[in-house]
């Protein structure tokens, strides 16, 4: 994970590779997470990432570019990020998803 804040602005990304250590299943696939996402003084948040997975045995990705948009507010007492967004399959196996799709998203939030 590497993140850098400046300003407004926040980017990085996240990456991990797992695989199969004692050879009783085929896994070994890259995982990629690169991000940006710009804040306003509204609390309004506006990103732009990719979730993309590379399968090193079927030599093949699956990658899906995602904007979101969410505002931070309050539920009574509880701060609460809530918001939504598309997402679009830009490369996938055959029997994978593709084209377009939607997320909803709520995270609850605690700060110090």
């Amino acid at each position: 994970m590497a993140l850098k804040q400046q300003g407004l602005w926040t980017y990085g990304g996240l990456t991990n590779h797992i695989w199969d250590i004692d050879g009783d299943t085929d896994i070994n696939q890259t995982f990629l997470q690169p991000f940006i996402s710009y804040t306003n003084s509204n609390a309004w948040t506006f990103t732009l990432n990719t979730e993309s997975t590379y399968d090193w045995e079927n030599d093949q990705w699956s990658a899906p570019i995602n904007g979101v948009v969410t505002k931070v507010t309050q539920l009574g007492d509880q701060l609460i990020s809530v918001g939504g967004g598309v997402r679009y399959w830009a490369d996938g196996p055959d029997s994978g998803p593709d084209g377009w799709g939607a997320r909803l998203v709520a995270t609850f939030l605690f700060p110090k």
